[in-house]
């Protein structure tokens, strides 16, 4: 799949998206049959943090900020991830002194700065591997549709600032599977930021989830008012960082947009260097482009120099909830607070997590 996201996809009424809605139907109807599969348990819980569209919305940061609600709850936290883009299979666990982006990835290098993280196309075998590590509590950045592994708690991300687009299925829109499909499966929807997409509310109102509000806030938050930037960005929504960064108080003189995931080449990073020389701009971007810079030659390494970079944080408005979610989920998982749950995947019985205890 491309990485660009047509523009079409955000449009309610578009003539390519009835055009490719039989072809949506399709690809959703295989979607549905694939996330009813039943799902394996592993012996820790784990918590997804996934999304109901192709591209971002936010999981990496929110995966984050739930680590951190979590290490203060007392546990032991590990990240899992398929690592997007990147060749490695796994499962393995991130070395930052190992592994490169071209392997692993560029979340994957975010989430390890905070916990031990493993890449797995196999998101079964990474759960298994982090259990066999001493996490007491696995992260998944991604995966909701995935039905390999059970997971304790489902969170879905909502950027408001785009929503769900059309409405349709790839490549009819940017849904990932059918819209009622995957909100019967989350357990709560996280809405990140405010705009058009606070409808989705609604939807999540309807079907009885709790909606938790969260933004994006700058880590570093003084400072910027001193020179003029050139902001560049690979991102599936480039305009989020740049309004969150002018938020900030930065003089943002010039951008320059870059595929989601894009591995910066030498003629764009001296394209780069040179706009900025001419107008004196002090080049900025994001941690994860950042990343992608690091570790190379040439005019890459030129521009990482003196790149300047603008981490956020996802800040939620009711944390007391998402600790309570989180606890719960552990509870839930050792049999202290097991509910009956409409979703097929998550019915397991006894003997098959002692099977799966063995297995590890």
């Amino acid at each position: 799949m491309r990485r660009t996201a047509p523009s079409f996809w955000w449009k309610k009424h578009s003539m390519a998206g009835f055009a490719l809605a039989p072809v949506g139907y399709l690809y959703g109807r295989l979607a549905r049959r694939r996330m009813e599969r039943t799902g394996t348990d592993v012996p820790v819980p784990v918590i997804c943090v996934g999304n109901l569209v192709a591209g971002g919305a936010g999981k990496t940061p929110t995966a984050l900020a739930l680590a951190e609600f979590a290490r203060k709850s007392g546990f032991r936290v590990g990240f899992l991830t398929r690592g997007y883009l990147g060749c490695e299979p796994g499962p393995v666990l991130v070395a930052k002194s190992v592994h490169t982006v071209a392997e692993i990835g560029d979340e994957a290098f975010l989430l390890a700065a905070a916990a031990p993280t493993v890449v797995s196309v196999d998101r079964l075998a990474g759960a298994k591997l982090l259990a066999r590590l001493g996490v007491d509590l696995v992260i998944m950045d991604d995966g909701f549709q995935n039905p390999s592994v059970v997971k304790d708690l489902s969170l879905i991300v909502i950027d408001a600032g785009r929503g769900i687009g059309n409405g349709r299925v790839l490549p009819a829109g940017p849904l990932r599977a059918p819209l009622f499909d995957q909100i019967r499966r989350a357990d709560a929807i996280i809405i990140l930021g405010s705009g058009p997409g606070d409808k989705s509310v609604r939807t999540a109102a309807r079907a009885g989830l709790p909606v938790i509000r969260a933004h994006l806030e700058p880590v570093r938050k003084r400072g910027f008012r001193r020179s003029a930037y050139l902001a560049f960005a690979g991102l599936a929504n480039p305009a989020k960082f740049y309004a969150t960064l002018r938020s900030a108080g930065a003089q943002v003189a010039e951008m320059m947009d870059f595929p989601d995931h894009h591995v910066f080449t030498e003629a764009e990073c001296e394209a780069i260097l040179r706009r900025c020389r001419e107008r004196g701009f002090v080049p900025i971007t994001t941690d994860k482009d950042r990343i992608r810079l690091a570790g190379r030659s040439g005019a890459v390494a030129d521009l990482a120099a003196i790149c300047e970079t603008f981490p956020v944080r996802v800040v939620f408005e009711e944390p007391k909830r998402v600790v309570s979610l989180i606890e719960g989920a552990v509870a839930g998982h050792q049999g202290l607070l097991r509910r009956p749950s409409p979703q097929p995947e998550r019915s397991i019985d006894s003997s098959r997590r002692s099977d799966a205890s063995a297995s590890t």
